[in-house]
């Protein structure tokens, strides 16, 4: 299909870089036609443009590669991860940083190089360390004193030396959002500085002959805009490595992680750094921080998180009712929300959206876009400018593609949605759409009746 761009199209820098128009006015992405992808693959549905998404792994490991050549890029798993998507990323030379067992299982059978892949995590269980020691994860992360013991069994039993880099609490503010913040000293997350504990962790882990201490890891949190809070996060680093590591230990400070959590444009307008801008400022901190108190350069890796999957990402679905409150609001419903994307109700994460099939169509009216579940804050978007939606219209929003699906659910015993990856006028798809077989699947019922069937509200598989 062939894409031309007769009017300008709206939101087009929070939406992938191929999105433009077909010769009919619909939104396309990756070449493909949104309404006629909506009517193969039902809808609510997500399409990933597989360019925008090789040209953001792109342009954060050619950023850090020119600032800072000793530098490794990893993608955020809980971002959003399957086998298809894990291979893609890892053909454009990212590692990946895991949160979970589950993580760790889709990125062995998607056949990853395990060596490239860290394992996070602030309680992580006796059968998930096994696993990523077996499996020959190149870092565990530790997260706590309460996992030293436990890791260094673990890698006693197997017989190996497990490679692990200590992950600090610095006590810098990324002023965030306060549930994504992850640097402060109040924070589940990471061994705190300030207190002492940083160092009694790294005594204990010195004393498990089973691990190997690279270095130190931080994460302030996400998604970060400014650029200060790691310029202060890393200079306290620097200091615990040269007081504490190299004075009082004696220990070199070979790999270093400033951790990431690099913004992305959720609204028109939004600031949003170049991968550049973050590289040149992680880059000439850790240089002068690590420089000014005689310490050799460490290796450095790079977990830009939302940033590389957000932008690539659109959700698709269709309009429902219309509920006018005069002198309140107007309600439009659509027929997903909260199950597929929770963030506006747990973050007051605010999106934009437009009609996929008439995108420049002037705004007429102010309305909120509500979801289709039983919560009153089941609500996409508030005050939108949007055209007069009509019932079965299809609604594109923007900026989807990153935590939406990974922290989906069955609410209400909904289907969670369909995956395309659409490039060079192709669809793929890469996930479909869960049916009522897949909702009762692991229900231990002897007296159930033949399993029923469902799919979405448009279309099928």
């Amino acid at each position: 299909m062939t894409t031309h761009a007769a009017a300008p199209l709206p939101l087009a820098d929070l939406l992938p870089i191929s999105a433009g128009l077909t010769p009919g006015g619909h939104l396309a992405l990756g070449g493909c036609d949104t309404v006629e992808l909506a009517r193969r693959f039902g809808t609510p549905l997500y399409v990933y443009d597989a360019e925008t998404l090789r040209a953001q792994c792109r342009g954060y490991v050619q950023a850090f590669s020119d600032e800072y050549p000793e530098s490794t890029v990893l993608y955020a798993s809980k971002a959003y991860l399957s086998r298809p998507f894990a291979r893609l990323v890892a053909s454009e030379g990212l590692g990946f940083d895991a949160v979970s067992g589950g993580e760790l299982e889709v990125l062995r059978a998607a056949g990853v190089a395990m060596g490239r892949v860290y394992l996070h995590g602030n309680s992580k269980e006796s059968w998930e360390l096994e696993l990523a020691v077996r499996s020959g994860v190149g870092r565990i992360v530790i997260d706590n004193e309460d996992e030293i013991p436990l890791l260094g069994e673990i890698a006693s039993r197997a017989g190996v030396r497990q490679g692990v880099l200590l992950r600090l609490s610095p006590g810098v503010d990324a002023h965030t959002h306060e549930k994504t913040t992850t640097g402060i000293l109040d924070s589940k997350f990471g061994v705190p500085v300030e207190t002492g504990a940083a160092e009694r962790a790294l005594a204990a882990a010195l004393e498990q002959p089973a691990l190997e201490l690279h270095g130190l890891h931080m994460h302030l949190g996400s998604p970060i805009v400014e650029l200060a809070p790691f310029e202060l996060g890393i200079a306290v680093m620097a200091d615990f490595a040269a007081d504490v590591c190299r004075d009082r230990f004696g220990v070199e400070v070979r790999e270093f992680s400033p951790g990431g959590g690099f913004a992305v444009g959720y609204r028109d307008g939004d600031p949003v750094p170049e991968p550049s801008a973050y590289a040149r400022a992680i880059a000439a901190a850790v240089r002068r921080e690590w420089g000014e108190r005689g310490l050799p350069l460490p290796r450095i890796s790079v977990e830009p998180g939302r940033s590389i999957a957000a932008r690539a990402g659109v959700a698709l679905y269709h309009v429902g009712a219309r509920k006018v409150v005069p002198g309140v609001r107007t309600f439009v419903s659509v027929n997903g929300g909260m199950a597929d994307n929770v963030r506006p109700a747990m973050y007051g994460s605010r999106y934009e959206a437009l009609s996929a099939e008439r995108p420049t169509a002037a705004p007429e009216e102010t309305v909120t876009i509500a979801g289709k579940y039983c919560e009153s804050g089941d609500v996409l978007l508030r005050d939108a400018s949007l055209p007069r939606l009509r019932r079965g219209e299809l609604l594109a929003v923007p900026a989807s593609g990153a935590y939406q699906l990974s922290m989906s659910s069955n609410y209400n015993l909904s289907y969670r949605p369909a995956v395309v990856l659409v490039e060079g006028g192709e669809a793929r798809l890469i996930r479909r759409r869960e049916r009522a077989s897949d909702l009762m699947a692991l229900d231990v019922d002897e007296g159930a009746a033949a399993e029923g069937s469902g799919g979405g509200s448009a279309g099928g598989e």
